[in-house]
């Protein structure tokens, strides 16, 4: 992505705040105006493996956003996992190199100042939540099906966090409700079985496209691949995104009998499938314990850049 070149922000009103996505496969980094425009973007691919790398990465694409732009008033976060308020140290990332890793204090020392960090899911639902898809809904809930599967909890405009950091991660309690041929349940990388995320990422949607037509795993194509051939009819991807969106409506049906928000807005890769916002609330209502079910499932207002802008927020 080019960046978006502008004159030093000192001749402009307003602060102007920088937010880092941190993905699996890319990094972005964008900067924006105090009407919450870009005014600078830019991504490298995610370092794979390398702890140090990352953190390297991060900085460098910190100090050219600021080299362009003149210097920012303050600087946000978005990561997989969350920071353990136990240790300070990150958990539960899919992205399993930044676990135990000080990646806060890491980046601090870096840049040699202080900025604010929040588990990615969270960022996508305060970003839509603040001006996006969700702007006015009193309770939000906002879903990550990317790499990894995540989810954030966004009340009355405000993150909750959860005392233990956790709030929303749905991504690893098991698929409710399973089908006979749902078991036995596929491992999870965090040592559980069956772990939503093994069913709605975007990498479990691949496996589970492969696995259905009969070809070998290291042939299964990108999920953007498979609704393509979806919608040509291919027969095998439509039965695959047919199972995917039966498990999300199910997994989704859990979160609304527990939280029970007004608006459900999903990002990551897989938010781009348009036919999930009209088959998933028909096939939710089986499962979801009320007499009418009134909640909403949109897609973003800001598609991909959502990450990054909720990251730039975190410090408002």
């Amino acid at each position: 992505m080019s960046p978006i070149t502008r004159r030093p922000w000192r001749r402009y009103n307003g602060m102007l705040r920088l937010g880092v996505d941190l993905g699996g496969t890319k990094i972005e980094v964008a900067v924006l105006d105090a009407a919450g425009q870009f005014v600078f973007r830019e991504r490298l691919p995610t370092p794979q493996g390398k702890y140090e790398g990352t953190v390297e990465a991060i900085a460098s694409l910190v100090q050219r956003a600021e080299t362009a732009v003149g210097g920012v008033d303050s600087i946000g976060i978005g990561t997989p996992g969350a920071i353990s308020p136990r240790s300070g140290l990150i958990k539960n990332a899919n992205s399993v190199v930044l676990n135990d890793k000080p990646l806060k204090q890491d980046i601090e020392t870096r840049l040699n100042r202080s900025v604010a960090m929040a588990n990615d899911a969270n960022c996508l639902a305060l970003s839509e939540a603040r001006d996006g898809a969700a702007a006015g809904a009193t309770s939000v809930f906002g879903v990550i099906l990317g790499t990894g599967v995540g989810g954030a909890l966004v009340f009355n405009g405000a993150l909750i966090a959860g005392h233990n950091a956790i709030a929303g991660e749905w991504g690893h309690n098991p698929l409710p409700w399973p089908t006979a041929d749902e078991l036995p349940a596929p491992p999870c990388w965090c040592g559980k079985l069956g772990c939503t995320e093994q069913w709605l990422s975007g990498p479990a949607f691949a496996r589970d496209y492969a696995q259905g037509a009969g070809r070998a795993l290291s042939g299964a194509k990108s999920g953007a691949d498979i609704i393509t051939q979806a919608q040509a009819g291919d027969a095998a991807a439509i039965a695959a995104l047919n199972r995917y969106t039966d498990r999300l409506a199910r997994a989704l049906a859990q979160v609304i009998n527990l939280f029970d928000p007004e608006v459900i807005v999903l990002g990551g890769g897989m938010s781009n499938v348009a036919a999930l916002y009209a088959d998933v609330p028909l096939l939710w209502q089986p499962f979801v314990f009320s007499d009418a079910i009134d909640t909403r499932l949109v897609a973003p207002k800001f598609g991909d850049s959502s990450g990054v802008r909720g990251a730039a927020f975190l410090s408002s």
